[in-house]
């Protein structure tokens, strides 16, 4: 499970976060939906343990994701890019971010199938598409088996095949028992994937719930984004 609570981030003199809260549930594809600078990768960042909050937690299981011994075990994520220095095969940088975890070898190969990568896995990551480099990024969040996966705009450079693969991978994902918290700024993804929806606009969460509680009396969750976010001016 995902805890985040009253989190405030300030960069310099800019307030990015304001108090900033959700529950993202095992079981469930948590949607975490806003326009590009919204907030949403810097939530990440301070869930991950990247930026310190100024208030607030954001914890994983009841802990900091700093605070866990083998954390890849616990969560797996997928932020910008893959990774990997493009100098290193596939292969090569999943079996050094193993070790850092003291995961078994064999793991690899079995992660580099889970995500269609295993007749690329000897391929430098500097020659990989952004789609590859994508599924790269996957593989590496899920070497550890993880309970929880938080992917930033995972779908970012997939053909439609590979989208259709992912929505499936995730809601398996959660069908499995993981918390999956996936955020994206492609509303029509998130309403064919999410069972709950967290909508985010200049640092402030303005609507959570269910996807039926949140686009109640809406035709589509665009419609519900609009109306949530009218008085706040936002351009999408």
């Amino acid at each position: 499970m995902i805890v985040i609570d009253g989190v405030t981030r300030i960069r310099g003199k800019a307030r990015i976060l304001h108090e900033v809260g959700f529950t993202a549930r095992p079981g469930r594809v948590t949607g975490f939906l806003g326009p590009n600078g919204a907030g949403k990768t810097s939530t990440l960042r301070v869930l991950l343990g990247l930026d310190r909050p100024q208030a607030g937690t954001a914890l994983i299981d009841g802990r900091p994701y700093a605070a866990w011994d083998r954390p890849l075990t616990v969560a797996g994520a997928l932020l910008d890019g893959s990774g990997a220095h493009r100098s290193r095969s596939a292969r090569a940088h999943l079996r050094w971010v193993a070790a850092s975890n003291g995961l078994a070898r064999s793991r690899v190969d079995e992660v580099l199938e889970i995500v269609g990568l295993t007749a690329e896995a000897g391929k430098r990551a500097g020659r990989f598409s952004l789609g590859m480099s994508r599924r790269l990024g996957l593989a590496t969040a899920l070497l550890g088996d993880p309970r929880v996966l938080i992917l930033d705009e995972p779908v970012n450079g997939l053909d439609p095949a590979g989208i259709r693969w992912m929505r499936t991978f995730l809601r398996d994902s959660a069908a499995g028992g993981r918390t999956v918290l996936l955020s994206s700024h492609l509303m029509g993804e998130l309403a064919e994937t999410a069972d709950d929806v967290v909508i985010i606009d200049k640092g402030r969460v303005v609507a959570a719930g269910t996807v039926a509680e949140v686009t109640a009396g809406h035709a589509t969750l665009e419609d519900a984004f609009l109306a949530r976010t009218a008085t706040e001016g936002v351009t999408w």
